[in-house]
């Protein structure tokens, strides 16, 4: 059973939806792709990584590529450079961010975050010779970028593991969920949550509730999460899942004031989140940000880059779920690698849709 709080807007808006507004494009450029000639970084690769809102210290989606980028820097020496992205601003501001990077001699660069494709969109055909990434991204037109990669991930999947561990450990019979921003692209966590939890208790009701309708501030709104959380376990939920970037702090705050659970994402945010709001992190739905960052480094360290789209999911430890502090019991851990590989063999379809 899922029930919506009033909380939040159940309406998203195409602006920053991710592959429902980008299908046709997306087949386009599958087929164009052959066309392509794969990009060649001429001398030594210099990476310029553009974080999202939030940036780096939220705990979540930013550090995760930073993690990425500071594994590739010890490892290869590679020069790099960094910049901070502020709540609201423009889509120009973002080219201008990304092209002032080319400008500077930057050959490699990583927008982190859907709401770099329509920049890298607009930059890369002028910058034919540097080789850009997306996380999450999305082909936002019909004209293939052939120097663009887009890293995606099966975020459903390992959201419905978390979901699974969650209605498993729940004593309330009732679980939350908490996204920074009702797009498509947060409701593909909504969407494998609660069909993991439907898995694992057909009788579990799910509430969810979303901090902002499109505006990307949600991902960087402390006090938005936890108040979003706050209505939840007001409302019954005591374990809730939060696909909200730097916003899950305050989900840790209301789950640690209240005695309840939260769920972390991206990455393992027990080991992050601090001394007084770990002990409150049941789990947390993996999404190796950090794996697709240095791998798309490390590839064209070595000549190799793969235009179009990339997806990470189960099978190839893209996302996955943590054990860190050892809440877990050893049952649903037991549960957890049965559906992770019923998943991997195809005999469970995880929705990416929410119902």
């Amino acid at each position: 059973m899922r029930r919506v709080t009033t909380y939040g807007v159940a309406i998203a808006t195409c602006a920053l939806m991710l592959s429902a507004c980008g299908t046709a494009a997306d087949k386009e450029s599958d087929d164009a792709a052959a066309d392509c000639e794969p990009v060649t970084i001429e001398g030594d690769v210099k990476v310029g990584l553009a974080y999202d809102v939030g940036g780096q210290g939220d705990q979540s989606f930013n550090d995760a590529a930073y993690a990425g980028l500071t594994k590739a820097v010890d490892e290869l020496g590679v020069e790099h450079t960094e910049g901070e992205a502020a709540e609201n601003e423009s889509e120009e501001v973002r080219e201008e961010r990304l092209r002032g990077f080319a400008e500077d001699g930057y050959n490699t660069i990583v927008g982190v975050g859907f709401a770099y494709s329509e920049s890298v969109n607009k930059v890369a055909p002028d910058f034919p010779d540097v080789a850009f990434a997306v996380i999450d991204g999305f082909d936002p037109d019909e004209e293939v970028n052939c120097n663009v990669s887009y890293l995606t991930f099966a975020e459903e999947q390992g959201s419905f593991l978390v979901g699974a561990a969650a209605a498993l450990q729940s004593e309330s019979g009732t679980i939350g969920f908490v996204g920074g921003v009702n797009n498509t692209l947060i409701q593909k966590f909504e969407a494998g949550y609660e069909a993991g939890a439907e898995a694992a208790n057909p009788d579990v009701e799910v509430i969810s509730t979303y901090i902002e309708e499109s505006d990307p501030k949600g991902f960087g709104d402390p006090a938005g999460g936890q108040a979003a959380a706050e209505g939840l376990y007001d409302d019954g939920a005591d374990i809730v899942f939060h696909a909200a970037g730097g916003s899950g702090e305050g989900v840790f705050t209301a789950a640690a004031d209240s005695g309840n659970w939260a769920i972390g994402v991206d990455s393992d945010q027990y080991l992050t989140a601090g001394d007084a709001l770990a002990p409150s992190i049941l789990t947390s739905m993996l999404k190796r940000v950090d794996v697709a960052t240095y791998d798309f480094i490390v590839g064209l360290t070595e000549g190799e880059f793969t235009q179009g789209f990339q997806t990470f999911t189960l099978a190839d430890d893209g996302v996955g779920y943590s054990t860190s502090g050892d809440f877990l019991t050893p049952e649903t851990i037991d549960a957890l690698e049965e559906y992770k590989q019923q998943i991997i063999d195809g005999e469970i379809e995880v929705p990416s849709e929410v119902k």
